[in-house]
């Protein structure tokens, strides 16, 4: 169920600031995701002693669009990324991207739009209301995090260029800077990154275009300076470091189903019912956690977003 948090807790006080760069320790065991991902956080451990956090979001506002669960520490959610243009390891964008440029940035918005122009990020940020908004969040590897995101509702961005009676789909595309993105020297994508969402989708209040978390600006290897949030599906649906927002009539080809249509649709829904062709989906490991937990359909936002689909086939449309 989605609540309003207290209005009186300032956004860095949800984690004790002495928290922002301590791990939470993992016990020892034995099942091998788990000491895949022990691992991971161990060499991210170390990153974390030499990172400096960005600076607080001044004037950030509390969301009814939250949820009442712990978060993960601030540690968690900067060192354990899926961020490929900086390195397939967890722990590489951490080690990768502290020299990424985030400024200026600007935003192409095109397409099928009656106001399509190039978009400075600070006048897109300008007189926006920052609120700040506590989603699950879950990784098709099975893993998932609970992460205070700040941000504005993409629906923001979409109405103020005014998208076409023919536009149904909203597409998404990464920087793709080979001298500042080493991961870029690998063919495991057809770079750029892309990534797209139903244009009904996109307007839906849940999801945001995140420029922070934790009441700070957000980390490079979060995707800074500007990310998609849709916390209904899975991660690799929230695109990193956006330059590209384009209207389109038809669906575009993502990154990951460019790469293996069998293994990841289109929608991306958090669906348990649907298994990735090499593990399930029926549970998750919230990282920093010992037990498994049973995933939730759509994330446990289905009152939020179910009729999106009604009538779709989510197994046939996954």
């Amino acid at each position: 169920m989605l609540i309003k948090r207290p209005a009186d807790i300032r956004a860095s006080e949800i984690t004790d600031e002495r928290l922002y760069l301590r791990r939470r320790e993992f016990f020892t065991v034995a099942a091998v995701p788990a000491l895949a991902a022990l691992g991971s956080l161990a060499r991210g451990t170390a990153l974390e002693a030499r990172q400096v956090a960005p600076p607080e979001i001044p004037g950030v506002r509390k969301s009814a669009y939250t949820v009442n669960e712990e978060t993960n520490t601030y540690g968690d959610i900067t060192s354990y990324n899926n961020f490929y243009e900086f390195g397939t390891d967890k722990a590489d964008p951490a080690k990768n991207a502290k020299n990424f440029r985030t400024k200026p940035w600007t935003v192409k918005v095109d397409g099928l739009v009656n106001k399509p122009g190039d978009y400075n990020l600070d006048d897109l940020l300008k007189g926006q209301a920052l609120e700040e908004r506590v989603y699950r969040m879950r990784c098709v590897e099975a893993w998932s995090m609970v992460i205070p995101w700040v941000g504005f509702p993409l629906a923001d961005v979409l109405r103020r260029v005014e998208p076409t009676p023919k536009a149904k789909f909203v597409e998404f595309t990464t920087l793709a800077d080979r001298n500042q993105m080493p991961g870029l020297r690998s063919p495991i994508l057809n770079w750029p990154y892309v990534e797209g969402l139903r244009l009904d989708e996109a307007l839906h209040p849940l999801t945001i275009l995140a420029v922070g978390l934790y009441g700070r600006w957000l980390p490079n290897q979060n995707g800074a300076p500007l990310r998609l949030v849709v916390p209904w599906k899975y991660g690799f649906k929230g695109i990193k470091s956006i330059v590209r927002i384009r209207l389109t009539e038809s669906a575009p080809t993502t990154a990951w189903q460019a790469y293996a249509p069998q293994e990841y649709g289109f929608y991306s829904n958090v669906n348990p019912q649907v298994d990735h062709p090499r593990w399930s989906q029926s549970s998750e490991r919230r990282i920093g956690e010992f037990f498994k937990r049973k995933t939730l359909m759509f994330n446990g936002y289905g009152d939020q977003v179910a009729s999106l689909y009604t009538g779709m086939d989510l197994k046939k449309y996954y």
